[in-house]
């Protein structure tokens, strides 16, 4: 399970059930609710803020080089976004940050304890109102990406914060910003390559293709150039080669929702579609849907609603799909049922 998160560079978690059905996916005999006691009893994932400044699962070992990275973002620096939307400078956004990492020293506060005691280390009403204010929590990013706070266990139905170092017990160790992300550039094109400089860029949300371009040429003979059909792409060198020896073979999964292989696709998901169907996968407001994917291809959609000890599966394969394929889909619904320890009723749709 650990190996995984680490080769997918974390697992997508805006929607928990989706981050451990990512794993599902990958991992053979996963038992339901290992996902929540890593996260929370094992303290062997942390939940936090990372790419595109997006929630995550990284693993908490590896928390420092995840950290070194997101340092080095620019993301949440544009001074006239924050004057815009939350009528603050850089500078009180620094201010807060820093306050943001002394409450959360020792500590696992509510959004409102949090917002509270920041008000009070400032000497500052109006910054524990903008903390308090602020429900998809931009504010708390920057604090995040810098290492001084991560998501501790909810109280109830209300999230709650800690430091990272006080949920693990200990301080990470240092790790320099290049070190950082070269390992992010190499965890990167190892899961998603070949990739374009755009890719990466877009992956990361963080930076510029600019800023990509540096990450993927700082590696040197580490990564070669390839070709996709006029496209100039990148992969590790060392996976170039293993590549030139794989044997096409055949495989069918049901990816859940905001599923990493599907964001990874987003740029170039034309050519892994049979037709126009992108807006049936990638939908408004950011949220993508699970998909039947065939040999590497997405083929179609698919849902799941549990009642009571049943599990309703539905497929909708985008095209005519063969007989071999139609089977292996039964045999992962078969395979999600018994995780969710439900029976299967499944359903296609055309």
């Amino acid at each position: 399970m650990l190996d995984v998160a680490r080769r997918l560079c974390g697992l997508h978690a805006q929607v928990m059930s989706s981050a451990e059905l990512t794993l599902w996916a990958r991992v053979e005999d996963l038992k339901r609710g290992t996902v929540q006691r890593a996260i929370w009893d094992d303290r062997l994932l942390v939940k936090t803020w990372a790419m595109r400044g997006t929630l995550h699962l990284l693993p908490a070992d590896e928390l420092s080089i995840w950290h070194a990275a997101l340092s080095t973002s620019r993301r949440y620096l544009r001074a006239s976004a924050w004057e815009k939307y939350f009528g603050i400078s850089l500078e009180d956004l620094d201010r807060l940050t820093k306050a943001v990492r002394v409450a959360l020293d020792g500590r696992v506060m509510t959004r409102e304890e949090l917002a509270k005691e920041v008000g009070r280390i400032t000497k500052s009403a109006e910054f524990g109102a903008k903390l308090a204010e602020g429900s998809w929590g931009t504010i708390l990013k920057p604090a995040a990406f810098a290492g001084y706070l991560c998501f501790g266990p909810s109280e109830g139905q209300r999230v709650r914060f800690t430091r990272p170092d006080t949920w693990l017990g200990a301080a990470q160790p240092s790790v320099e910003a290049k070190t950082a992300t070269a390992t992010i550039t190499r965890r990167f094109l190892t899961a998603y390559g070949p990739a374009t400089y755009h890719d990466l860029a877009r992956w990361w949300g963080c930076g510029s293709v600019a800023t990509a371009r540096q990450w993927i040429n700082s590696l040197g003979d580490e990564v070669s150039p390839v070709d996709l059909e006029g496209v100039q792409a990148w992969m590790l060198t060392r996976d170039l080669r293993q590549a030139k020896e794989v044997e096409p073979d055949h495989s069918v999964s049901l990816l859940p929702g905001f599923d990493q292989y599907v964001v990874g696709a987003s740029r170039h998901a034309e050519h892994l579609l049979p037709g126009d169907f992108r807006k049936r996968i990638f939908r408004p407001q950011g949220w993508i849907s699970p998909v039947l994917l065939v040999n590497g291809r997405m083929q179609g959609v698919w849902r799941h609603v549990v009642k009571g000890n049943r599990v309703d599966v539905t497929i909708e394969p985008f095209v005519k799909v063969p007989l071999w394929v139609r089977r292996a889909a039964v045999d992962e619904a078969e395979r999600l049922a018994a995780f969710l320890g439900c029976k299967l009723e499944l359903s296609w749709e055309s």
